[in-house]
């Protein structure tokens, strides 16, 4: 590490670091410096003896909810819990079922909040699937909802505005995922998800740009079982086509796999990638590969 005057380094490839959440991640290899995984949220508990009052009631607001998680829930005993209930009778049981019934239905009274809720639902679905974080899931349910005050979501799907605003807010965040990983997960295709967010990048005038192609190489280089040293290369020839321009109009995911493929092949001690394996991993075709790696090789 350097000095405390200086600005912190990776202590492999001596690259900047950057405080992510809980992790110190390493720009340019992408590894994880540090962790404090201690949780800095509010107290929620309350002591008799403080003379502050540090009690809360309830959990914390939520955008990824339709009511922002205000509203409250007749639940079902468990274990030494369900003792009260045990002891009712079948009328009083019947009263209880009707009472949480109503209950459910009263949190719901327009069908702008049915959408909500179902929207809402999958975006948190295909939010977990992905691993991706929670304010990746807050803010996409907050375009969801913009979304649906602008009146966009008349005659389209739910599940592609769902699974476009997630896509559009892994886009502003520069949060390297394709669209066909978004919808091996969605219940939405290509087709409705592109619709979507079409019209929400018309409509909304999202800050997306183009993702930057060496956010993909830590994950790429994972999946092809590939060494640090291969990586740091790959991204040396990312910043070759960046600086000649050759990447405007190419997809990013296969320069990516394309410069990992170019950079295995170099030195003997590296493990060799097929085109093929680097056209799978980035789901494009082998000749994306070759024509990125034919660049490469004319500089």
């Amino acid at each position: 590490m350097a000095s405390p005057d200086s600005t912190p380094v990776c202590p492999e490839c001596e690259g900047r670091l950057r405080t992510r959440g809980t992790e110190t991640v390493c720009e340019d290899c992408g590894l994880v410096s540090a962790e404090d995984a201690i949780d800095r949220g509010p107290e929620w508990r309350s002591f008799d003896d403080d003379e502050t009052d540090r009690r809360r009631t309830g959990a914390p607001l939520t955008r990824s909810r339709h009511d922002r998680g205000l509203s409250t829930k007749i639940g079902y005993g468990s274990g030494s819990s369900d003792a009260y209930e045990s002891r009712l009778t079948g009328r009083k049981r019947r009263q209880i079922a009707r009472l949480r019934r109503e209950h459910n239905r009263s949190q719901i009274s327009s069908k702008v909040e049915r959408n909500q809720v179902y929207g809402f639902a999958e975006i948190r679905r295909i939010n977990a699937l992905l691993s991706l974080p929670d304010s990746v899931r807050e803010q996409s349910c907050a375009l969801f909802e913009s979304a649906q005050s602008e009146g966009l979501l008349q005659g389209r799907s739910l599940e592609g505005f769902a699974a476009a605003s997630l896509y559009a807010t892994c886009r502003t965040r520069s949060i390297a995922r394709t669209i066909e990983e978004i919808t091996a997960v969605a219940r939405a295709d290509d087709d409705e998800l592109t619709v979507a967010y079409d019209a929400l990048n018309r409509e909304l005038g999202l800050p997306t740009g183009p993702i930057d192609p060496t956010q993909y190489l830590p994950r790429y280089a994972s999946k092809l079982d590939l060494e640090t040293a291969v990586e740091k290369r790959a991204r040396e020839h990312v910043s070759v086509l960046l600086q000649e321009g050759l990447i405007g109009g190419r997809n990013p995911s296969g320069v990516a796999a394309a410069c990992l493929y170019k950079a295995a092949g170099e030195r003997e001690e590296w493990p060799t990638v097929t085109q093929a394996a680097a056209a799978d991993v980035a789901d494009v075709a082998p000749v994306t590969i070759r024509s990125t790696v034919t660049n490469l090789k004319e500089l």
